[in-house]
């Protein structure tokens, strides 16, 4: 467990450190000559079963940004104020800062007792309360780290602290340092803001990088495992430069796939707002500079929460309810807290009655299950963006969607709403087509889903098209998609006609036939004779790759899997290699081609041809 202590410059935070811990937490050449912390210190404090850790950020304004990397992940903190001095310039910034972080619990530290009178003590007692009611119930501490006043009381307090990080959620982990130990290797520290990890590990840097976990440092002590709210020094074997590794990476569990440039936050103004304005955004051990909008008001007070947009100039990896610092564009002054309500958020539409309502309602959802059901309310979503937002397992997700009566299929998620407004959706589709076109059969599975449910997810579409024919709510007749009620037929000279004309197909080995020479053949008008062909293409019998050459539809599936299996071996197929696989002639050769080129199944790139769409013709 770690707890942050800060304070103004020269209140004792670090003197405080060392009579509860024994360490001294500056660790630079610069701060032990300054007397004073310029960057994070760091001691710990073995109590039984378990040890604290203690941050010891730096109080001086020009180290503010240092201090703010301190604060990611953190549930208690530590308020230190030298009673002889009283509340200063930083104390204040420090107090507005871990208020807008809605910490759990922060103590009040009242330090250099021996310097100071009762009187003095009970008067910063009262200012205290009576000027910050957020710290109303807050306990306070009178110590001397002199005289050791008070330090065994704290001691004990912090005993009693459960850990609130949670380490049954995936491996986060911020990096804020990295180093080189000789027979060792490369050594990263940071906090584990969730999950834990154990040695021989594997993770995958914020880069794309994966690593090994070597060793694990938990709380300043060697450990097979790290957990959720201690600090870590992990010993990584990388493949990589350690100089790629910087300060504000992170360590995942799960490949890092979803940083983000665009973000929706609940905004807790310190200082009245404009609508537009450029700012200083920290999260964990991450400063960058953005643009914040507010979304819902032109002007904003102190202490009224709104929604706002923050477009980042560099990504972050960001999840729901992750915890925001933001200061002004010059970095002078601290303006707001902001709370991560959406990552990725539209370009377009953001201020729309429905998105609106939709991020209110985010807002207000009193639990996960609440906000699965709110992400999945009008569409489909990827599992990998369910598991990051809201830092779920595949055990919890499953879960959650089995309470929330919701679907997974394959790595899509929806609930049934969903999948009923898209089964009428095709359904629609199909009744129109059939309504237009009386005398088609009906629609191939691609143009269906292109004509009823575009920009849907393809695989999930075909997966809802599968189950309404299992359900015999749609029908197929030689690869074409019908509504059961909608039927074309043969009558019985056509039936005869057809069996003359099949006889002929078959005769010629794999391939086509002309309307004319098909006509010749069989003593029949060549008019009579195309209507004939083209009514049997309707039905699915027949396929025309060029006005009035016919194939066999069983021949041409053929054909079109040959070309899959052969792009599958080689990556792409030349006119020149399909016609010596079929023994064609040049000019079939580029007719069957370009056929395959219109209907999808290829496309050509160059001088060959690539597989558009490997669902088509199987």
């Amino acid at each position: 467990m770690i707890i942050v202590t800060s304070g103004h410059v020269d209140h004792g935070k670090t003197a405080l450190l060392q009579a509860l811990t024994g360490t001294n937490t500056t660790h630079l050449p610069e701060e032990k000559k300054r007397g004073m912390t310029i960057d994070l210190g760091y001691a710990y404090l073995p109590l039984g079963d378990k040890t604290l850790g203690f941050i010891d950020v730096p109080g001086h304004e020009k180290f503010l940004p240092n201090m703010l990397a301190g604060l990611g992940g953190i549930h208690y903190a530590m308020l230190i104020i030298a009673i002889d001095d009283g509340i200063q310039a930083q104390t204040v910034e420090h107090l507005a800062i871990l208020r807008q972080l809605q910490l759990d619990k922060i103590l009040i530290v009242l330090t250099k007792a021996d310097k100071a009178s009762s009187s003095q003590i009970d008067a910063l007692k009262h200012t205290i309360k009576a000027n910050y009611p957020f710290l109303a119930d807050s306990p306070i501490f009178v110590t001397s780290a002199t005289t050791q006043q008070g330090i065994t009381e704290l001691r004990d307090f912090l005993t009693t602290l459960p850990n609130l990080a949670d380490p049954n959620k995936p491996f986060r982990y911020a990096i804020d340092r990295i180093f080189s130990v000789k027979g060792a290797g490369t050594v990263v520290t940071g906090t584990a803001f969730s999950g834990k990890v154990n040695i021989d590990d594997e993770l995958f840097l914020s880069n794309g990088e994966k690593v090994r976990v070597k060793n694990i440092h938990a709380q300043n002590q060697p450990s097979k495992q790290g957990l959720a709210g201690q600090r870590l020094a992990l010993n990584i074997h990388t493949d990589i430069e350690r100089s790629t590794i910087q300060r504000g990476d992170w360590l995942f569990h799960q490949p890092a796939q979803f940083a983000t440039d665009r973000i929706t936050v609940q905004l807790n103004p310190e200082i009245p707002l404009a609508e537009n304005q450029a700012i200083h955004l920290y999260h964990a051990t991450n400063h960058t500079v953005g643009k914040l909008s507010l979304l819902t008001t032109k002007t904003l007070p102190p202490q009224t929460q709104a929604l706002a947009e923050i477009i980042l100039d560099k990504p972050l990896f960001l999840s729901f309810a992750d915890k925001l610092i933001l200061r002004s564009g010059d970095n002078k002054q601290l303006i707001a807290g902001a709370k991560v309500i959406e990552i990725n958020s539209p370009k377009r539409h953001k201020r729309s009655e429905v998105r609106l309502k939709f991020l209110q309602n985010l807002q207000q959802a009193e639990n996960i299950n609440d906000r699965i059901a709110l992400y999945l309310q009008q569409t489909a979503v990827e599992v990998s963006y369910l598991l990051w937002i809201e830092q779920l397992n595949e055990a919890d997700l499953a879960t959650i969607l089995q309470q929330n009566h919701a679907v997974r299929f394959q790595q899509w998620c929806f609930n049934q709403d969903y999948q009923a407004e898209k089964n009428q959706q095709i359904l629609t589709a199909l009744s129109n087509y059939h309504q237009q076109h009386p005398d088609q059969v009906g629609l191939g599975k691609a143009r269906l889903y292109r004509i009823a449910t575009l920009n849907q997810p393809e695989k999930l579409i075909y997966h809802f098209i599968d189950e309404l024919l299992a359900q015999g709510k749609l029908q197929q007749t030689r690869g074409w998609l019908h509504l059961p009620e909608h039927k074309i037929e043969f009558n019985a000279e056509e039936q005869a006609l057809w069996k003359l004309v099949l006889g002929e197909f078959m005769q010629q080995n794999g391939q086509p036939l002309w309307v004319r020479d098909m006509a010749n053949t069989l003593s029949i008008d060549e008019n009579q004779m195309r209507n004939f062909l083209y009514k049997a293409g309707k039905l699915g019998y027949l396929i025309p790759i060029v006005k009035d050459r016919f194939f066999l539809t069983e021949t041409l599936f053929t054909y079109a899997n040959i070309i899959k299996k052969m792009i599958e071996k080689q990556g792409d197929i030349s006119v020149n290699q399909l016609r010596d696989e079929l023994q064609f002639g040049r000019k079939l050769t580029v007719q069957l081609i370009e056929y395959f080129d219109r209907c999808g199944l290829l496309r050509r790139k160059g001088n060959v041809h690539i597989l558009r769409d490997s669902e088509l013709f199987n």
